[in-house]
């Protein structure tokens, strides 16, 4: 019985990692919202909206994906702002609101951040031309001119001083 019993909490436990996981640029984005939006304001929908507004004016990347899909962004061409924020005035966490999200629209909690680069171990000479041109967009940096590999691989050499700090 007690293997049973262990066997269980460790399905679930996996569970609760998977679901934490699966919508993880939506959570991540509106519990940042939702650290910015002042007590006083925190039941009010329109002050959460403008405030998801105001936070996703200003990001790039998945995080920007996810605001154009609940229609945050000017250039969105749906809005389901409401069902974000309402959701939020009621004190609902942020990864239980992107779970409800999900019947809305599958592709919010389909996000999925890049996994970080360890920067003492990559070899740029062996990464792809896409992978070095997604570091570059990463920073908001371009590389004009760049024909060759070898040439992404030196601006992001030049570059990695100003964007990689390294640790003593």
């Amino acid at each position: 019985m007690g293997f049973l019993n262990s066997s269980f909490i460790l399905i679930l436990a996996v569970v609760l990692t998977a679901t934490a996981q699966q919508c993880e640029v939506c959570s991540k984005v509106l519990a940042d919202v939702m650290a910015k939006v002042p007590a006083a304001d925190a039941k009010n929908t329109n002050k959460i909206a403008e405030a998801i507004r105001e936070h996703c004016g200003g990001v790039r990347g998945r995080d920007h994906k996810f605001c154009f899909y609940i229609g945050a962004l000017p250039e969105s061409a749906t809005s389901i702002m409401n069902d974000v924020s309402k959701p939020l005035s009621w004190s609902m966490p942020p990864a239980k609101v992107c779970e409800k999200l999900k019947s809305k629209d599958a592709q919010i909690c389909d996000l999925k951040y890049e996994k970080a680069i360890d920067w003492s171990t990559v070899d740029l000479k062996k990464l792809r031309v896409k992978e070095l041109k997604k570091i570059l967009e990463s920073w908001g940096e371009v590389c004009k001119g760049c024909t060759e590999k070898t040439d992404f691989v030196a601006r992001i050499n030049e570059l990695k001083p100003k964007y990689v700090k390294s640790e003593l």
